[in-house]
């Protein structure tokens, strides 16, 4: 048996040992989902309603032990961490109601009566990145269960803990084991399963945009159906009439909160040039005021990066010659930990303006008109969230509706609730997650026609 050891970011000591999933294990268990899947589809759409709501129910009872897993499983504070296991949660209780309205319709055509029924579609393979392992792991397999399907999700190499957990209060609620099984191993071995497998119908994938093109490749060998929630340059466009002091306080937050490691971080601030010192004047106290430490503390604003590979990786990005204006502060000593850290590149060619860092790395770059803003803003291959800070709600539309992205917020950071739709434009993603039409996703249209002549 091959296991693998998760470290904890804030202090690098061994957590815990995790057995990885092999292929064949991987096999077997796409296998029992397989066979587990008439029964789940036939419970009564309330019943089901009703053990997704104790699954709910076993969740909220758990969350401060979730969260504390999660502290030391990814670094996450325990804010963050509490906040997290409350989605899932939340998650959970807004798709029990769908089981009981997986609505079709009746279609008027002549010579009989047309129906439509949403059936669903099998086994769905949950692939789940490291930086926000509770809730995109409920964002997949929720909706799923709620349709009908079963469900194997293979979270992180790096962040197993806390959907190993999961798995478990599931089974405690009722979920019948074959019908939701967490499988820890590497992605290359058990995410490739799912891609290869022919029972596995759905892969829902989320992570960089270079291994969801691998990923989608893979699914087209079979017509495999996939939703892609991929990498981010977020903007952040501040204009001269918005609150300046309020933008310039909140804008730390929009890129810092869990260390930079997130696919809608604004990490790149777009400053129409008429306020662009007065704006860095107000930036700089708000960066150094952001509070980095142990992630335990529930004064502790930000943690760690999840490895000292991608710590390494994020400090790449700032050679002694780079443009830094000014950073904030981090603990030394054992950690992955790194400073917020404010630079300003020549232009939007230069990587720290263009790439996606995920890390606390946030650049600023001055404009001049509204129409250079939305270019700016669309000047990546990615388009998956971003802000607008404006007083002009004729100006929040337009640019709104320019910004190549799937999901804004004006005078906001906030970029998911799970009351609406999350996805990307362009290379961040394909399909949709959360809201009220997600289940569709896990579903196909099945069309009955029934004559009624002679």
């Amino acid at each position: 048996m091959t296991v693998f050891s998760v470290i904890n970011p804030a202090t690098e000591e061994v957590v815990r040992s995790v057995a990885s999933t092999s292929a064949e294990e991987t096999d077997a268990a796409i296998a029992r989902a397989q066979a587990a899947f008439p029964a789940w589809r036939a419970v009564t759409p309330g019943d089901r309603a009703k053990l997704l709501r104790r699954f709910a129910a076993a969740v909220d009872a758990d969350i401060e032990n979730l969260a504390q897993l999660e502290v030391t499983n990814s670094g996450h504070t325990i804010g963050n961490a509490r906040w997290e296991a409350g989605n899932v949660r939340d998650v959970l209780n807004y798709y029990s109601a769908a089981p009981e309205r997986l609505f079709g319709k009746q279609i008027p055509v002549p010579g009989g009566v047309n129906m439509t029924f949403a059936e669903p579609l099998g086994v769905v393979g949950v692939i789940v990145p490291w930086n926000f392992p509770m809730p995109i792991a409920g964002w997949g397999f929720a909706p799923a269960l709620a349709a009908g399907n079963t469900v194997v999700l293979k979270p992180a190499e790096l962040t197993p803990l806390t959907a190993i957990r999961l798995g478990e209060l599931a089974r405690e609620a009722g979920i019948p084991e074959d019908v939701f099984q967490v499988l820890p191993g590497k992605g290359s071995v058990v995410g490739q399963r799912f891609v290869d497998h022919p029972a596995v119908r759905k892969i829902v994938f989320t992570g960089s945009t270079e291994v969801g093109k691998q990923i989608m490749a893979g699914c087209a060998a079979q017509v495999k159906r996939v939703t892609l929630e991929l990498g981010g340059k977020n903007a952040n466009i501040v204009f001269a009439d918005s609150d300046l002091e309020k933008a310039a306080a909140t804008a730390p937050y929009g890129v810092f909160d869990n260390a930079g490691q997130d696919c809608c971080a604004r990490s790149l601030i777009l400053v129409q040039a008429s306020v662009y010192d007065r704006f860095m004047e107000l930036l700089e106290p708000a960066v150094k005021g952001v509070v980095v430490g142990d992630p335990g503390s529930d004064k502790t604003e930000m943690g760690p990066l999840i490895s000292a590979q991608h710590k390494q990786k994020v400090s790449s990005y700032l050679s002694d010659d780079a443009p830094v204006a000014f950073r904030g502060t981090a603990p030394e000593g054992s950690g992955f930990w790194f400073p917020p850290t404010v630079v300003t590149p020549p232009n939007l060619q230069d990587p720290l303006a263009s790439d996606e860092i995920f890390g606390p790395v946030v650049a600023v770059v001055p404009f001049a008109e509204e129409a250079d803003a939305v270019n700016m803003a669309n000047h990546t291959e990615y388009g998956l969230s971003g802000s607008i800070w404006t007083r002009d709600v004729g100006r929040a539309l337009r640019v709104s509706r320019g910004v190549e992205a799937g999901n804004l917020s004006v005078n906001s950071h906030s970029s998911v609730r799970y009351w609406a739709p999350f996805g990307g434009f362009k290379q961040s993603g394909l399909g949709r997650e959360l809201g009220p039409d997600a289940v569709d996703a896990f579903t196909e249209t099945k069309n009955v026609f029934i004559s009624t002549e002679d």
